[in-house]
């Protein structure tokens, strides 16, 4: 009987209820696109630094910084992301603060490189939101019961 009670106690109790997939899934998709991200941030930086010429600004404006300069930021940036990336894999709350922390200086990157290039600013700045939105959501609950 206590078996049977005991059995009960753990269907209804709270810390047992079925991981939710489509969480896991987001946080493993954050983790994926923060790597596929940084490379591509790391791209554009290489693509700065070896052709400078490549990327043209405006004369007025404000953040006006050599390419090269943009080009060895964003590769930086980029490789701390890619992994950033793969240590959130792990399920770690700290690697997710520490992701969410890179992609928002990622998007603060993006958006001070607007007038560069600024359709592929604003696709990565909206890339970013939503891995920060997919690192926010996935809680360490659920990290646990998924193995991840």
């Amino acid at each position: 009987m206590s078996d049977q009670m005991s059995a009960r106690r753990r269907n209804t109790d709270p810390d047992h209820e079925p991981t939710p997939k489509w969480l896991v899934g987001f946080a493993v998709f954050g983790a994926v696109m923060m790597a596929l991200i940084g490379t591509f941030q790391a791209i554009q930086g290489l693509a700065a630094i070896l052709k400078d010429e490549f990327f043209v600004v405006t004369k007025d404006y404000v953040y006006n910084v050599d390419a090269t300069t943009w080009g060895w930021i964003h590769l930086f940036l980029g490789i701390a992301v890619v992994v950033v990336g793969f240590v959130v894999l792990t399920g770690a709350l700290w690697a997710r603060i520490l992701g969410i922390f890179f992609v928002c200086l990622n998007m603060i990157s993006q958006f001070l490189f607007l007038p560069y290039y600024p359709i592929w600013s604003i696709i990565m700045i909206a890339l970013d939101a939503v891995v920060i939105w997919a690192l926010c959501v996935y809680d360490r609950r659920t990290a646990e019961q998924s193995g991840l």
